[in-house]
């Protein structure tokens, strides 16, 4: 009679949802093989030769019979080769010649490459795999020990590290312990360059201060050499840590993404991305074959996405931010499913003002309607979602040889109390910037005061904002408030809110 042994679990991730796996073995007569079944891509279909080598060279035998190994549900698509670990155990256990403590295997999950010398080598999207294991009532978990550093950053969890397949055979036979996470120093994240290295450009450090301490996004323009792209640079410096659930949030993305720092399990400051111009959009935006991994929208996730020389991107890149601008999120269709990634980034784009880029503008060669096409890329739109526009001045000789310019800690200062006004003011409601409050609940629950309301409303008569621009200037117009410690944007925030948008761009 076949006999078929199960309950040996794995998780199975499918974008950014994680899913129990559980591994069935079966030996039974027939031609010898090998077969895996259950919905499988490449790199599981490949897992044949990996399992069968690592179970022969951990020095136990593999069955020279017909070997099934099925993972359900069936329909679930699966890939990756963290199943190789549990389907080794599976096979052993069904082969019956080990006697295996098998009440270890109730509760226990088992994630791992496996080498064809029996190594278990490391896998990516632990820190997801293993968070949705805890929330299916799993309360162990086998993992390489590589990942060892970032499963032990979900709490409630058992976890133990196994070097080899032969290793976790000898913990389920009694006569070995794996290993547990011994404490290493680890190294402090490298800090972001400071403020005070850029001169002069105070309307422009002005304006990423504003944008830090609302999560705004920002257009800068200006000749080349001007100091743009080393603003960009800094702003990660003024950004707050991020709180304990964002940086498991942002750790579990770039777990996905597989650009998880080796030494950094957790990601405690604010990701900084910043993409070549000429990017794609699936490199922006996520994508792949099968099922589709995280592109840079989603690895900066409550971090900085700094698209330098934007005018020189297409067109149709650009356009793909409108979405993951307006909802935080961006969803992606491809062959075995939809993804689904959180992408709340604050946006910073930087660009010439046209294509000979002088570096004084009176030395322009470009004709009007060259300049105009130059920056046509960054349509309509996409600039209605910018909520700050500046036009970078060269800064005189005198002060580029004498100025010292404000520290990033004095900024960030600023910055880290207007966010906690922000945070404590929309906590109830779930939201952490102003950013991300949508405008019919600040004209609801929020409203201005009848002079505060009176240049918003006067641009819309004259057109020159949209409704979607008249939301966008009330958020600015609050971080402006929160900035000098107002308890309600008065005029002049609204006016300077507006100022900031309502400025010759192209």
């Amino acid at each position: 009679m076949p006999r078929i042994v199960g309950n040996v679990h794995a998780m199975g991730l499918g974008g950014f949802v994680a899913q129990p796996v559980e591994i069935q073995a079966n030996i039974g007569q027939g031609l010898p093989g090998f077969l895996v079944t259950g919905s499988i891509d490449a790199s599981l279909r490949e897992a044949k030769e990996r399992v069968r080598a690592a179970i022969t060279n951990s020095g136990f035998k593999f069955p020279e019979l017909k070997v099934t190994a099925a993972l359900a549900p069936a329909e679930l698509r699966k890939e990756g080769s963290g199943f190789d670990l549990g389907i080794a155990l599976a096979i052993l256990i069904a082969s019956a010649e080990l006697d295996l403590d098998l009440s270890k295997l109730s509760g226990t999950v088992f994630l791992g490459e496996l080498g064809l010398d029996g190594r278990v080598r490391s896998v990516r999207g632990v820190l997801p795999l293993l968070l949705a294991a805890r929330s299916a009532g799993f309360c162990r978990a086998v993992v390489p020990v590589a990942n060892l550093q970032e499963a032990s950053l979900v709490d409630d969890l058992d976890i133990s590290g196994a070097q080899s397949l032969a290793q976790v055979v000898h913990w389920m036979l009694g006569a070995e312990e794996l290993s547990g996470l011994v404490g290493e120093d680890v190294p402090p994240p490298l800090a972001a360059p400071d403020m005070a290295d850029v001169v002069g450009q105070a309307e422009a450090r002005h304006a990423l201060e504003v944008a830090a301490a609302g999560g705004h996004h920002v257009l800068m323009t200006g000749s080349p050499g001007i100091g743009k792209t080393m603003l960009a640079a800094r702003v990660p410096g003024i950004l707050p840590p991020l709180e304990p659930a964002e940086a498991l949030e942002v750790t579990a993305i770039h777990s996905v993404a597989g650009t998880l720092p080796a030494h950094h399990p957790l990601i405690t400051v604010p990701p900084f991305i910043a993409p070549h111009h000429s990017v794609t959009m699936t490199a922006l935006l996520g994508g792949g074959t099968g099922m589709a991994r995280p592109g840079a929208v989603s690895r900066a996730h409550r971090g900085v996405l700094f698209l330098d020389e934007c005018a020189e991107a297409g067109a149709k890149v650009l356009d793909g931010l409108r979405q993951p601008l307006e909802e935080g999120r961006v969803r992606l269709s491809r062959r075995d499913g939809d993804a689904v990634y959180p992408s709340r980034f604050m946006l910073l784009l930087a660009a010439n003002p046209c294509p000979c880029a002088p570096v004084h503008d009176v030395d322009c060669v470009c004709t009007s309607v060259a300049r105009r096409r130059y920056l046509g890329k960054l349509s309509g739109p996409l600039m209605d979602r910018i909520d700050i526009r500046v036009q970078m001045d060269p800064p005189g000789t005198t002060m580029l040889m004498t100025t010292v310019g404000e520290s990033s800690a004095a900024i960030a200062e600023r910055v880290a109390a207007a966010r906690e006004r922000a945070r404590m003011r929309w906590r109830p409601r779930g939201w952490l910037t102003n950013s991300e409050v949508p405008g019919s609940a600040l004209r609801r629950d929020f409203p201005l005061s009848p002079e505060a309301l009176a240049p918003i409303e006067q641009c819309l008569r004259d057109g020159r904002i949209t409704a979607r621009g008249a939301d966008r200037a009330l958020r600015l117009s609050w971080t402006i408030c929160d900035l000098r410690s107002g308890a309600q944007p008065e005029p002049d925030d609204v006016a300077q809110a507006l100022m900031y948008r309502d400025r010759e761009w192209r």
